[in-house]
């Protein structure tokens, strides 16, 4: 039962979807995966159903999983509706590979889906504002936006334009960084600039245009450092991946030769530290469970998606994945490091920024990148030799950092 394999992925392009209900892309997004899998809705065992916004935009204030996947024909099973903030696809993953290694069923369904874009636009941000307690906002405020003290906005750097507070975290969180470790403008936007020149060739990734380093700069400002291109946009997608153990394989023979083993898979709530303890960082403590689950070492990734709602994410985690030392994110992005063909590529899917991030398909959408580089088949974003792959997920604010990580590590068989 230790055996866990992904034998199906499919998701929807990320974007302003528009003309789609939120069960349209539901619907796409696991019809593909079980083709993928060869595997008929009949033959699920169990099934998760992350979502943080169902209720809020779309009424749909309880059991938003059962309806969902009743409507696709899979009923009679146990299904759950996973709610984890930004990490709520990736918690629904974790939850499918404990069934399955419980052995409580063979195959299991992990499905996230968001329908953000609204017309109501004070409503649409208003999703954020549950994203950490909502009984200390101003000490939640006051306590985040002290990390950026030391370093006054240059005038003009931050907009006039109404947006989430969070955005005044996230820079925050880079002006402490840029303290801490001499992280530049140009390293944070070199991340950015990156991951635009991935997303071109990702058919599936809200932008597709490519930005050199200088346009990322001159982009209109959100909140010093950060520009609008260094931030991920407001999106609608669903994301869905089929995973089982080996009694499930022997099932899906079709599916055996193109299946990818979970190695580890790590769900870490934060903890009370200081800023001068990097290493209580929780994706670090995270990663380091994941490693030693895995039986990997971090020299031994081929390649990564991390969580970068803002460019600053992706330096971050790289730092605390052990990808690069503490600090030496900003210069490993500058000198092209996390580039597809550098030494360790980060984000081929275009992150966050570029990609899209409909909130609990997000961390769905991430495993349906790394499972297609492992298979060889992202085509001209193509990873060479891609064999371990690592994925981080981070969702909420607790403290002085996120709520909760998700950490997965997967393996070419």
């Amino acid at each position: 039962m230790n055996e866990i394999y992904i034998v199906g992925v499919g998701m929807t392009q990320f974007g302003r979807l528009l003309d789609r209900t939120v069960y349209d892309m539901v619907n796409v997004a696991v019809r593909l995966a079980l083709a993928d899998a060869g595997c008929a809705a009949a033959d699920v065992g169990s099934a998760y159903y992350a979502t943080m916004t169902n209720g809020l935009f779309q009424g749909q204030t309880a059991i938003p999983g059962p309806i969902a996947m009743r409507r696709l024909g899979i009923e009679g099973i146990p299904v759950f509706t996973v709610e984890n903030a930004c990490a709520s696809g990736s918690s629904a993953f974790n939850l499918a590979t404990l069934a399955l290694r419980a052995g409580s069923c063979d195959i299991a369904l992990a499905v996230g889906a968001e329908k953000m874009n609204i017309p109501d636009k004070a409503k649409m941000f208003s999703a954020f504002d549950g994203g950490w307690d909502v009984s200390t906002v101003e000490e939640n405020k006051t306590t985040l936006l002290a990390m950026g003290d030391g370093i006054i906005p240059p005038p003009g750097t931050v907009s006039e334009r109404p947006y989430s507070v969070f955005m005044d975290v996230y820079a925050a969180i880079c002006r402490n960084h840029m303290q801490r470790y001499g992280t530049t403008q140009r390293q944070i936007a070199a991340v950015a600039a990156k991951n635009h020149r991935h997303s071109v060739h990702n058919p599936l990734s809200q932008f597709r245009e490519a930005f050199s380093i200088e346009q990322v700069l001159a982009s209109p400002p959100i909140c010093y450092p950060l520009t609008t291109l260094m931030c991920s946009p407001i999106s609608d997608g669903a994301a869905a991946v089929v995973l089982c153990n080996a009694d499930g394989l022997k099932k899906l023979q079709d599916a055996k030769d193109r299946a990818i083993r979970v190695l580890a898979s790590i769900v870490q709530t934060g903890s009370n530290r200081s800023l001068d303890e990097p290493y209580k960082i929780v994706a670090h403590l995270a990663a380091k469970k994941a490693y030693e689950q895995a039986g990997v070492a971090p020299s031994d990734v081929s390649v990564a998606e991390v969580h970068d709602a803002s460019a600053i994410g992706e330096i971050l985690n790289a730092e605390s994945l052990m990808l690069v030392p503490f600090g030496e994110g900003g210069p490993a992005a500058e000198r092209g490091d996390f580039t597809v063909g550098g030494r360790i590529p980060i984000n081929p899917s275009g992150g966050l920024e570029s990609k899209g991030h409909p909130i609990a398909a997000t961390g769905l959408g991430q495993i349906h990148e790394l499972v297609t580089q492992l298979r060889g088949e992202a085509e001209q974003r193509q990873v060479s030799n891609a064999r371990i792959a690592i994925q981080e997920n981070g969702g909420g604010l607790f403290g002085i950092e996120e709520a909760v990580v998700v950490v997965n590590i997967l393996a070419k068989q």
